[in-house]
C-alpha cells in the first residue's frame, strides 16, 4: 500500500461502539471496516490492555527494537491505528476485512470488574463474537487474532463453541492456566503479580483524566469517568493473591484453562522456540490435543510480538483467514500440517513437517555420569551421590564434543533420582549448547535476548503422573495431591523440558543444569523493557522467586543426584536425522 494514501479514504472507523452483556455491563469497541457497502469477514479480540493506547506509546522499547530490525513492520502504514499484539487495520481492511478490538471488563474504556480469564470474561468474549456475527457489516463469519493474551482467551472462548466463530489464529498463547502460566511444574510463577501492576492497572477503566489520552482520537484511553484509588482497588480482583492461594490444580485454574475435547473449530497455533515461561507449550500442546479436524502448528524464534507483525508473520495469516473466513480456494487445505522455521546458531531455516510430534524423532537418551560430570551414551553402574545447595547454581552436566551437526526439534524431558534434606526440592533444568572453546549460545527469546536453549520445573512433591496423558517425551504431572519427601530418602522425578529447535554444529557441545533456582546468564546485564519491573537475566519476567511460596524451612537445604544401576538420570533429546 502506499503510506501517502489516507486510511480514512478506504476505512470506516465507529469508536467506542457498545455492546451490552447480559449481566448489564457494557463493553465498548472500536470497528475498523472498509467503507465500500458489503458484507466483510470479521477479526475479533478481546482483552485488558486498553484499544485506545497506542503501541508506541504503551510499549515504546518493543516498537521501536521491532521497526528496526524489521522495517516491513511499519512500511506500508500510517501506524497510527496500531495497539499491542493486535492487528493493524491499515494492513487487513483494504483485504476486505473487519477489524474489531474490544476492551475487557474492567479495562480501557469498558465498565466492570476486572478478573482475568475467569468464566465470566469468557463469557463476555462469545457475547463479543455473537454481537460482530449478526450486525449489517458482518459476513456471519467471525476469527479471532491476536498475540499472548489475545491468543490465550481464544482457547478458553473456543471450549464454548459460539455459533458464528469459524477460524482462530493463536500467535504465541498459552492455554493450561496450572502448567503454561501459573506453576511451572508445581513452582509459582511471579509474572502474573507483576504484569498485573505495570500492564493492567496502569490502564483500568476509571482512571479517567490520570490515564493516557488517544493518539488517534485525543480521548481519554481509560473512560471518561476519573475515580478514586479505594474504587479502582475494589474494582479489581487482587491478581496475584489469588494465584497464590491456589497452589494446585483444582477447579479455580480448569476454570482458565483450555477444555482440549471441546474445541472443534479450524486452528492456527503459532509459538516461539524461545517462549520458555509462556510463550511456547500451549502452542504444541493444542496441536497434539486439541478435538479440531482442521489444525496446523507453526513454531518460530524472535521476540513474542515481532512476527505477528512481520510480512512473513502476516502472510500467513492472511492465506489462513482468506480460507476460512471468506471462502477462497488457495490451497490452504492442502498446507503441510506443521510448518517450522527451524533455529540454527545464526539463523533460521523454513521446513514443513506432517505431524508433532516429528514423526522421524530418534528419542536419545543422555546419561548423567556422576564422576566426570558429563553427558554420554552409557549409563553408570557405580553407586554415587552428588550434593548441591537447594537454591544454588546446582551441578552441570556437559557432552564430548558432537562428532556431527546435530538437530534437536521437539519436546525434551528428564529423569533423576533427586533427595533433599527437608521434605521438599524445587528443580530447574536448563539445556545449554556451548561452543568448543566452552562459551554459551543463548538466543533471542519472546522476552528476554539471552534466553537458553530449553527449560523445564519441577516441585519434587508434585511427581506424580497422570498414566493416561504423560508420554516418555512430556511427563505430565497431576498436580492435585503433594507428596512430602522424606529427607534424604531419594525418589524418582520425570520432568518436562518445554519443546525446542537447534542445529548444532560439530564440535559444540549438549549441557543440562540441573539448578535450585532460575536460570541466570550474567548476573548483570543492563536490560530492560518499559513494561516489565526486572532486569533481563536469561529468564525475562518468568522468574520463581516468591518467599512465600519457597519458605527457607522447607526449600534452603540440601539437594542430591543418586546414581546407581538401578537409579539412571537422563536427559531424553529429539534427534532429526539429516536426510540430505
Amino acid at each position: 500500500m502506499n503510506m501517502s494514501i489516507d486510511p480514512l479514504s478506504y476505512m470506516q472507523i465507529d469508536w467506542d461502539i457498545p455492546i451490552e452483556m447480559e449481566d448489564g455491563v457494557v463493553l465498548r469497541a472500536d470497528v475498523f471496516r472498509p467503507k465500500a457497502a458489503g458484507k466483510y469477514p470479521v477479526l475479533l479480540s478481546y482483552g485488558p490492555y486498553a484499544k485506545g493506547l497506542a503501541f508506541q506509546e504503551g510499549y515504546p522499547s518493543a516498537w521501536q527494537k521491532m521497526i528496526t530490525d524489521h522495517p516491513d513492520v511499519p512500511y506500508g502504514s500510517t501506524n497510527l491505528y496500531q495497539n499491542w499484539e493486535v492487528v493493524d487495520p491499515e494492513k487487513w481492511v483494504p483485504d476486505g476485512y473487519i477489524c474489531i478490538r474490544v476492551d475487557s471488563r474492567g479495562c480501557g474504556r469498558s465498565e466492570g470488574f476486572i478478573d482475568h480469564f475467569s468464566p465470566r470474561e469468557t463469557k463476555d468474549f462469545y457475547e463479543c463474537i455473537e454481537w460482530a456475527g449478526v450486525q449489517t457489516w458482518s459476513n456471519g463469519r467471525v476469527g479471532l487474532s491476536g498475540v499472548s493474551y489475545f491468543g490465550i482467551n481464544q482457547w478458553q472462548v473456543a471450549g464454548l463453541n459460539p455459533p458464528h466463530l469459524s477460524a482462530m489464529c493463536i500467535w504465541e498463547g498459552a492455554a493450561d492456566w496450572y502448567r503454561d502460566m501459573t506453576h511451572h511444574g508445581g513452582i509459582l510463577s511471579t509474572f502474573w503479580a507483576n504484569w498485573y501492576d505495570m500492564q493492567v492497572k496502569t490502564v483500568q477503566y476509571g482512571l479517567g483524566e490520570r490515564g493516557p489520552r488517544s493518539r488517534a482520537t485525543g480521548e481519554l484511553v481509560c473512560g471518561d469517568e476519573t475515580l478514586d484509588d479505594k474504587t479502582l482497588i475494589a474494582n479489581r480482583c487482587s491478581f496475584g493473591d489469588e494465584i497464590l492461594a491456589q497452589p494446585l490444580d483444582n477447579d479455580y485454574h480448569k476454570a482458565r484453562s483450555a477444555n482440549w475435547d471441546k474445541i472443534t473449530v479450524p486452528f492456527l497455533s503459532a509459538g516461539n522456540w524461545g517462549g520458555q515461561g509462556l510463550h511456547l507449550r500451549g502452542n504444541s500442546e493444542s496441536f497434539m490435543r486439541a478435538a479440531s479436524k482442521k489444525k496446523w502448528l507453526e513454531m518460530h524464534g524472535l521476540e513474542h510480538w515481532t512476527h505477528f507483525y512481520t510480512d512473513y508473520g502476516v502472510a500467513i495469516q492472511k492465506r489462513f483467514f482468506a480460507h476460512f473466513l471468506k471462502g477462497e480456494d488457495n490451497g490452504w487445505d492442502k498446507e503441510p500440517p506443521v510448518q517450522l522455521q527451524v533455529r540454527h546458531i545464526d539463523h533460521f531455516q523454513s521446513r514443513y513437517e506432517q505431524d508433532w510430534p516429528l514423526p522421524q524423532t530418534q528419542w536419545t537418551r543422555l546419561y548423567l555420569d556422576p564422576l566426570y560430570q558429563t553427558l554420554g551414551d552409557s549409563a553408570t553402574q557405580a553407586e554415587q551421590t552428588l550434593d548441591f545447595a537447594a537454591t544454588s547454581d546446582g551441578l552441570s552436566f556437559v557432552s564430548a564434543p558432537l562428532t556431527e551437526q546435530t538437530e534437536l526439534t521437539g519436546p525434551l524431558a528428564a529423569k533423576l533420582w533427586l533427595s533433599s534434606s527437608t521434605s521438599d526440592a524445587d528443580v530447574f533444568l536448563v539445556v545449554r549448547v556451548f561452543t568448543p572453546d566452552m562459551r554459551e549460545i543463548t538466543f533471542a527469546g519472546a522476552i528476554d535476548p539471552h534466553t537458553p536453549v530449553a527449560q523445564g520445573w519441577l516441585r519434587a512433591s508434585h511427581r506424580a503422573l497422570d498414566p493416561t496423558l504423560s508420554r516418555p517425551y512430556r511427563p505430565y504431572h497431576t498436580h492435585t495431591f503433594p507428596q512430602p519427601l522424606k529427607p534424604n530418602e531419594p525418589v524418582e522425578l520425570d520432568i518436562e523440558i518445554w519443546p525446542t529447535s537447534i542445529v548444532i554444529p560439530k564440535g559444540y557441545r549438549i549441557g543440562l543444569s540441573v539448578r535450585g533456582k532460575d536460570y541466570t546468564y550474567a548476573k548483570k546485564t543492563g536490560l530492560k523493557l518499559s513494561n516489565f519491573k526486572n532486569e533481563l537475566l536469561g529468564c525475562g519476567p518468568f522468574l520463581h522467586d516468591d518467599p512465600r511460596d519457597r519458605p527457607a524451612g522447607v526449600f534452603l537445604g540440601q539437594s542430591s543426584l543418586h546414581f546407581s544401576k538401578q537409579m539412571q538420570n537422563f536427559l531424553l533429546i529429539p534427534v532429526i536425522p539429516n536426510n540430505k
